[in-house]
């Protein structure tokens, strides 16, 4: 039950990463290439450091979920 939510919020974080590189891509064909690269470069960092607060966030509650079943 908990590994579906767990799952589901993933998944949740992955379409929303999506949807950023998605936008980026479009954004950046109206400005120059320097410019896109440089976006792209720290939306990827952003996106990277949001994945892993997420899956160290996910790590833990389901250490929390896990000793209040034991």
């Amino acid at each position: 039950m908990e590994g579906d939510r767990i799952a589901r919020a993933t998944a949740r974080i992955e379409a929303a990463a999506q949807r950023i590189e998605t936008a980026a891509g479009r954004s950046a064909t109206g400005g120059s290439l320097r410019q896109a690269q440089d976006d792209r470069s720290e939306l990827a960092a952003k996106y990277h450091a949001l994945r892993s607060e997420t899956g160290a966030a996910l790590a833990e509650l389901d250490r929390v979920i896990g000793s209040l079943e034991a």
